[in-house]
């Protein structure tokens, strides 16, 4: 495509959230000469965190913006999900980047490590963060949008930006109620950090009943390694960290193998992370000069493994948009219009049927799976696990905008 000469910018965006999206979308509208400014509730930049995936068309936006050599460097390369019964006896085991649909460009690192390279990267004349605050009104009046910080702060944008994760506040305050737009996939997870002392590295170990896996998995030759609960139930994920430790202890009561040892890890953990495995499923992304991005506007579920690339690519595509378009209410529809199918693809992935692999819901999966583990042992992985995935993580060609 040919590159589009885009109008001198002076619009003023107030970006919600400094995860992944905000500050790549950052980085983006700096680069074509916008005026930025980063809200981040935390107070700075958080750097841990569990592994995260950046596949297929992101990889392309990464490099896009100067940061793949960085971004290899601290490729983890994950080996094998190895599969125990509850005695700890080895069923079978599988390389995960089959298993996932990844290829040789893809990679894997630590979100930690991924987020500070985004946040270094966008720091520039024209961005500022401003952190320990955030959006307590939004009001936009069709000219512009106003904006008061729980600081006391106020400001006014040409556009705002919710970046702000799954459960947005800017699309609270702006489309309404979170339920009308989240789509619950059947179950709860935890994810959390105790001491390594099985040397695990660049793989995992897990334990799966009928609705319920354990796992253990080190990213790499750490004194740390990550503890993983994921269960089926109906319930939606209290937010209250007492009802959430007592719901996986009831959820996990009578599970052998590590679970008692991760039970008590998780009540210990400074890290503890738990909540529903959900999708956010919207008509629209934006309304007047709001717009939502990453998981905010369609997180995908750590079942598609597609969130990060997702927002990555999102942010490309939205801050081209805005350049590309001196009229914000055009710039916002190309915006949607362009990523809505590559979304759709990537968020399918999360009930592709690979679900019963990881997270079986009855002996009949179980079986299944240690059929399949069988059958890989016998005659490797790529019989069983096809390209679907690594299409879905390539299905956009993303658009050459111009170069500020």
């Amino acid at each position: 495509m040919s590159k589009r000469k885009f109008p001198t910018q002076n619009r003023r965006v107030l970006i919600s959230g400094a995860s992944i999206a905000g500050p790549a979308l950052a980085f983006w509208l700096a680069h074509y000469g916008f005026d930025v400014t980063v809200v981040e509730h935390a107070s700075t930049i958080r750097t841990g965190g569990y592994p995260i995936d950046i596949r297929g068309a992101a990889i392309d936006v990464v490099e896009r913006m100067g940061l793949l050599p960085q971004v290899r460097a601290a490729h983890i390369n994950t080996r094998l999900m190895t599969f125990v019964d509850g005695d700890g006896n080895e069923i079978g085991a599988v390389p995960v980047y089959d298993a996932v649909g990844s290829n040789e460009r893809d990679v894997e690192l630590p979100r930690g490590t991924l987020a500070t390279l985004l946040y270094d990267a966008s720091r520039t004349e024209t961005v500022r963060y401003r952190f320990n605050d955030s959006i307590e009104t939004l009001h936009d009046d069709g000219l512009g949008v106003h904006i008061r910080f729980t600081s006391g702060i106020s400001e006014r944008y040409d556009i705002v930006v919710g970046a702000d994760g799954l459960h947005s506040r800017t699309r609270r305050l702006v489309f309404g109620a979170e339920d009308q737009f989240r789509r619950d996939l059947g179950c709860d997870f935890a994810i959390f950090s105790l001491q390594n002392d099985r040397g695990l590295s660049h793989g995992g170990i897990f334990h799966a009943e009928p609705g319920r896996v354990a796992g253990l998995f080190a990213v790499q030759n750490s004194q740390r390694m990550f503890g993983f609960l994921t269960f089926v139930t109906d319930q939606g994920a209290p937010r209250d960290v007492r009802a959430q430790l007592n719901l996986i202890r009831t959820a996990y009561a009578d599970m052998r193998w590590e679970v008692p040892r991760l039970l008590v890890a998780m009540a210990a953990a400074d890290d503890l992370y738990f909540d529903s495995v959900s999708q956010i499923r919207m008509p629209h992304w934006s309304k007047g000069s709001v717009v939502l991005l990453g998981d905010a506007a369609f997180a995908p579920s750590f079942r598609s493994g597609q969130g990060t690339s997702l927002a990555l690519v999102g942010a490309y595509v939205l801050a081209g948009e805005l350049a590309s378009h001196e009229n914000t209410a055009a710039g916002l529809e190309a915006y949607e219009r362009n990523l809505r199918p590559f979304v759709e693809a990537n968020q399918a992935l999360a009930t592709d049927g690979r679900g019963a692999f990881f997270l079986p819901r009855t002996q009949a999966d179980i079986d299944m799976r240690d059929h399949l583990l069988a059958e890989i042992a016998r005659n490797g992985p790529e019989m069983l696990f096809d390209d679907t995935r690594s299409a879905a993580h390539c299905a956009i060609s993303l658009p050459d905008y111009p170069i500020g």
